[in-house]
């Protein structure tokens, strides 16, 4: 890898790092009511799970390399149909997995979202409709599908002995808080079988692109705005939800 190129996924890699929230333990650690986790599940589908087709479709149709066009087809086409895995849309498989918490699917339509929900949605919508494809990629595929587990992820080997997958949904923190059936958890299943090949795929198709030092410029800054935005966005489902942020050790 050329040390420009290096250099940029050090970068990327470090926004990624930080794509966590201080409100994460309340809903993983079992703390939420139920209003609460209905308004981040809301918010969540309503930010990106419904549309990510959509947004994948978006940087597909704008991108002139016929091997990415590929990777993101192949992408896109798993999000749409689910035929790559368990055979269902993933924006259904959410909603079969809010069923499971009890949440009706009619829950999920007509959503007010709350103003920087509001912001990092139309932020979303302006990479992935006027700025390169690229930049989309970077946002979309990096870091609306990545999380803060991106590091290990594409930089460590995969285990030679294979996941107990069904022993870890048992742990997922829906069923062992919330009552979940594991059942539910199609969703869970689906990105198991194919999310270690989408991030690589992902990281890939970016790095091997920017080959520019502005382009690579532009990346970094979506990302970071991008993390700033999702923060943001959190922070008012935070809010929202009425969770007090603990003080800091020692104060």
């Amino acid at each position: 890898m050329p040390p420009a190129v290096a250099e940029l996924q050090d970068d990327l890699l470090a926004t990624m790092d930080r794509k966590n929230h201080w409100a994460w333990p309340h809903f993983n650690e079992g703390h939420a009511t139920r209003p609460q986790l209905l308004l981040h599940f809301q918010h969540e589908f309503e930010v990106y799970v419904r549309d990510f087709p959509v947004l994948l479709s978006r940087v597909h149709s704008r991108c002139p390399h016929p091997e990415v066009r590929q990777d993101l087809a192949e992408n896109l086409y798993e999000e749409e149909t689910g035929k790559l895995s368990r055979g269902v849309p993933h924006p259904e498989l959410f909603l079969v997995m809010m069923e499971g918490l009890g949440f009706p699917r009619a829950r999920f339509s007509g959503i007010d979202l709350l103003p920087e929900a509001t912001a990092y949605r139309a932020f979303i919508d302006q990479i992935t409709t006027r700025r390169s494809w690229i930049e989309g990629a970077a946002l979309v595929t990096i870091f609306i599908e990545g999380s803060v587990d991106d590091r290990r992820r594409i930089t460590t080997p995969e285990p030679e002995d294979p996941v107990d997958l069904e022993a870890e949904l048992r742990r997922n923190a829906l069923v062992k808080h919330y009552g979940v059936d594991a059942r539910f958890l199609d969703l869970k299943r689906a990105h198991h079988m194919v999310e270690t090949g989408h991030r690589k795929m992902a990281w890939k198709m970016v790095l091997d692109h920017a080959q520019s030092p502005r382009t690579a410029d532009r990346i970094r800054r979506v990302l970071s705005r991008g993390l700033d935005l999702w923060l943001l966005y959190r922070d008012g489902v935070a809010r929202a939800c009425r969770i007090e942020r603990a003080a800091p050790p020692g104060r």
